[in-house]
């Protein structure tokens, strides 16, 4: 029998190595790829405004194009002070998608005269798992912390620089990456959906 293929809306091949790397530690034997491996299928407009729905609109509408069951995440960065912003809107917050340091500047001088008692965030993390037959799994995943001043550390991306984790001393992009990744919000939405995927792509 083959192997049951799983495709990762995503074309960052690092989410795919950790994605893979979680299944395996689960004893799940899937061959799973990314985006970029049908790359006919246009992305998603992720037009949804909580990151579920974003990761269901983006898990679907693989699932349907490829009739192969489908895995989506949407993360982003939630500042307390700030009622839960930048969000969904974390990669596009200074207006221009994927700057990363506009959006982390920006971020930093509207809070330049928050206290550190009152600079708490946490990064969010929704995956989800869509079937071509409509079914579909939602989980989360939260990493809570305070952020910094100013960015420290060379590792990661977008908000890492600036987030020091509870409990820690560094920031997220001054942790090893193994280190970021047992802790991290995609890897625990990652885990919390490896036991969804086993039961629903590997029932007898």
């Amino acid at each position: 029998m083959s192997t049951q293929r799983l495709i990762l809306a995503t074309r960052n091949a690092h989410k795919v190595t950790e994605l893979k790397a979680i299944l395996a530690e689960a004893g799940l034997d899937l061959d799973l790829v990314g985006a970029d491996a049908y790359p006919e299928i246009p992305d998603v407009k992720e037009t949804g405004v909580t990151f579920a729905e974003n990761a269901l609109l983006k898990a679907h509408a693989l699932a349907q194009a490829t009739a192969l069951p489908a895995v989506a995440d949407d993360s982003g960065l939630c500042v307390d002070v700030l009622g839960g912003a930048p969000g969904i809107f974390s990669a596009r917050w200074a207006g221009r998608h994927g700057d990363d340091d506009a959006n982390l500047n920006l971020l930093l001088a509207q809070l330049s005269d928050i206290e550190d008692a009152h600079r708490a965030a946490h990064f969010e993390c929704a995956a989800a798992l869509a079937l071509p037959d409509g079914t579909e799994r939602v989980v989360n995943g939260r990493l809570r912390g305070t952020l910094r001043h100013t960015p420290a550390g060379g590792n990661g991306f977008g908000y890492d620089p600036i987030l020091q984790p509870d409990g820690e001393t560094r920031t997220c992009a001054e942790l090893h990456p193994d280190e970021k990744n047992a802790i991290s919000h995609r890897g625990q939405a990652f885990r919390a959906l490896a036991p969804l995927v086993r039961t629903l792509l590997t029932a007898d």
